[in-house]
């Protein structure tokens, strides 16, 4: 279970089971559509994407073995639990399940961007394992993409499966009159941007925690190439854009006292902490504990759904 990262895992389908039920279907009652995609199609979603990213932490560790060797040598499991033949038989079994789960989601709602997603994503993180991760840049990008896509999955599954629903014989679509579709993406496209970006901060601040073994086996990453002190402003800058988006939406977008309370001591005061552990790091384990904060900013971040649901 470890080697598949089980916790990490399970957000990923509480992400997807969050933006179903706490974002995609109040927006559908408030237009008086109801809730729309069935539980067993969500269902198949959301196990096809863990199917899907299990592998894709299976393929990391089957590559990354020598860097792992020297930055987390107690948590090694390629080559000392399991060897690399089983790895890549494991990394193949869970794929292809999750593509076939994926193509056979994609076929019940009618939607060739969800096969295309199922088909791009094991590919996009075969590549991020095997060559972007130690690219400058590109690696934490691919990781953050990856991230993104996993809410708008939802979006996309939803709008497919209305359009499929709602089009008669003559081919018009009663959607092409309203602005659902739009505020479906919306939100949860609100969502992905912040995934995108909470993601794209947390592998530059694991990449200062993994420098040394960096270094070692030349990756080219933020810490590497450009140094410490300059990385940590890059991050700095990052978390101030994430807590002015913040600020913006429960101020400005929806200014109520229940999202103004949860964005100030659920997400910016949170925010505030990395930022003060960013900067007092010194050693490896530092960074470690600043970045397991960061991946709690993230999941607060989905919690925000709760409140949206609440004023919907």
């Amino acid at each position: 279970m470890t080697l598949v990262r089980w916790q990490n895992l399970l957000m990923t389908a509480v992400v997807l089971f969050v933006m179903e039920k706490w974002v995609a279907t109040p927006i559908l009652r408030a237009a008086y559509f109801g809730e729309q995609l069935p539980w067993w199609l969500l269902a198949l979603l959301i196990l096809a994407t863990v199917l899907v990213a299990a592998g894709g932490y299976v393929i990391n560790d089957y590559f990354d073995v020598k860097i792992d060797a020297i930055n987390r040598p107690d948590r090694l499991i390629v080559t000392r639990s399991v060897s690399k033949q089983q790895a890549m038989r494991l990394f193949q079994v869970l794929t292809v399940a999750g593509v076939l789960c994926g193509l056979a989601a994609a076929w019940c709602v009618r939607s060739w961007v969800v096969a295309v997603i199922f088909v791009f994503v094991p590919g996009l993180l075969w590549f991020y394992s095997a060559s972007y991760k130690r690219q400058l840049i590109i690696g934490n990008l691919t990781v953050a993409l990856v991230s993104a896509i996993c809410p708008l999955l939802i979006a996309v599954s939803n709008v497919a499966y209305l359009k499929m629903h709602f089009t008669d014989i003559n081919g018009i679509n009663v959607l092409d009159y309203t602005t659902l579709p739009r505020d479906i993406y919306l939100w949860i496209g609100g969502f992905a941007a912040f995934a995108f970006l909470g993601t794209w901060i947390r592998e530059i601040i694991k990449d200062m925690q993994d420098q040394m073994g960096d270094r070692e086996l030349e990756c080219h990453s933020m810490p590497v190439v450009f140094g410490e002190q300059p990385t940590k402003i890059i991050v700095t800058v990052m978390l101030v854009l994430m807590a002015g988006a913040v600020c913006w939406l429960a101020w400005c977008v929806m200014p109520s006292p229940l999202t103004k309370r949860y964005a100030l001591f659920g997400l910016l005061v949170p925010i505030a902490c990395v930022l003060w552990l960013l900067w007092s790091a010194r050693i490896s384990s530092d960074y470690r504990t600043t970045q397991l904060v960061m991946k709690f900013v993230l999941f607060m971040g989905v919690l925000y759904s709760f409140v949206i649901n609440q004023l919907m």
